[in-house]
């Protein structure tokens, strides 16, 4: 992960910068960019911001897995993890995208509160707002139940492919007009494959994802592995639309289960959660006006992003070592 996105005009392009400007702080943003950051003076701050925490997807891979693929998330998730140890210890201050996320590391780097921070995600309430002018979108006739993501990373597939073989077809038995939108880009040949079964529609990338959230009688997240907050379930709120989520997406998000979302932790719950909304409209719009309103009270980045300039502002309170 980190070797992948290695480049040597990078390099020389923060060694020149660092060298010809007056630069107080240095924020590397994932994993795979901390070792772009050199050798810092003593009174330059760092702050690494990791997002999540990226090792402990790999060895969840790894642990699921068997074969070559197994053996190479496991290594993965072991190299990740001493990488993430050694930057954490250069930098003055280590952010995770929630609580629970930087909990996780605080345990397995040994580091403490101090060092080891939540700086939530904010969604873009003006935008994502089912008042705001975007194009509608003409999705057909039947309950509409819509995916969001990009869909070439393995999460995001894993998730579609486990809803239309698990849970659609339940739904279908008792909805036969329901269909199911996979919305995003980059879809890989498995993804697009889901879109010869009983309604299932893949639409590839789309230019304003806004209409076809408006569109969704319910927004789904069956996410079976997942890091940190979700973004496609912050958005889907913020849209007001009712969202059916798995534990792992609802993980590190600021909002109950039956007062602002579902959550269901299985095919067989999903699809009972999803069918009681398609069932009640009325209870669905009341959710979706919860979700709008918790995302407004908890989620504007003005209010996620108030500390940043704190963080980045003190004094750097130590060396910070040779580059990662």
């Amino acid at each position: 992960m980190v070797s992948l996105f290695d480049h040597p005009d990078l390099h020389r392009w923060v060694a020149q910068t660092m060298a010809e400007r007056p630069i107080r702080a240095v924020v590397a943003y994932s994993a795979q960019m901390a070792h772009f950051v050199p050798m810092l003076g003593p009174d330059v701050r760092f702050l690494m911001d990791f997002v999540d925490f990226d090792s402990a997807k790999y060895a969840a891979y790894g642990a699921q897995g068997g074969g070559p693929m197994g053996w190479i998330n496991r290594r993965e998730g072991r190299v990740l993890l001493d990488f993430e140890r050694k930057v954490a210890q250069r930098a003055d201050i280590c952010s995770f995208v929630s609580e629970a996320e930087a909990a996780l590391f605080r345990q397995a780097c040994g580091l403490g509160a101090d060092r080891i921070v939540a700086i939530e995600n904010g969604v873009a309430l003006d935008y994502f707002d089912p008042a705001a002018d975007f194009p509608a979108v003409d999705a057909g006739e039947g309950a509409l139940l819509v995916f969001t993501g990009q869909m070439d990373y393995r999460p995001n597939v894993e998730a579609v492919e486990s809803f239309v073989r698990q849970t659609l077809p339940t739904i279908r038995t008792v909805r036969p007009d329901a269909r199911f939108a996979i919305v995003g880009r980059n879809p890989t040949k498995a993804v697009e494959a889901l879109a010869t079964l009983p309604g299932v529609i893949v639409t590839g990338g789309v230019p304003d994802v806004r209409g076809w959230l408006a569109a969704a009688d319910v927004v789904v997240a069956p996410l079976r592995i997942a890091r940190g907050i979700q973004n496609k379930v912050l958005e889907a709120m913020a849209m007001g639309r009712p969202v059916v989520a798995s534990p792992q997406a609802a993980e590190g998000i600021d909002a109950q289960d039956e007062a602002h979302l579902l959550v269901a932790a299985n095919p067989a719950e999903e699809a009972v959660k999803i069918l009681r909304l398609l069932d009640d409209p009325a209870c669905a719009m009341r959710l979706g006006m919860a979700a709008r309103d918790r995302m407004q009270q908890r989620y504007r980045w003005s209010a996620t992003l108030a500390g940043m300039a704190d963080l980045l502002n003190r004094p750097a309170s130590k060396a910070h070592g040779q580059a990662a």
